[in-house]
């Protein structure tokens, strides 16, 4: 299985960025793994959020799989 290139990655955050911002927030792109699990940090307002999980899970990771179907996951590290 071909590793998902960080390039194909930082277009779909870069689609989701806008929303995070508007609440002071933002999303950065830390690892993609040989098994296609993406590494992100959560920034700013969107970090210490109590709806965090909720944007991460239905928001970030929704948009990727939709225009990423090889991905298998997405984890957030602090």
């Amino acid at each position: 299985m071909p590793i998902i290139k960080k390039e194909k990655i930082e277009e779909v955050l870069n689609t989701i960025r806008p929303y995070l911002q508007i609440d002071g927030g933002d999303v950065e792109l830390v690892d993609v793994s040989e098994e296609n699990i993406v590494t992100v940090r959560l920034l700013g307002a969107c970090n210490g959020c109590p709806l965090n999980l909720m944007t991460l899970r239905a928001g970030i990771e929704r948009a990727l799989m939709k225009e990423i179907p090889e991905m298998k996951r997405l984890e957030s590290v602090p």
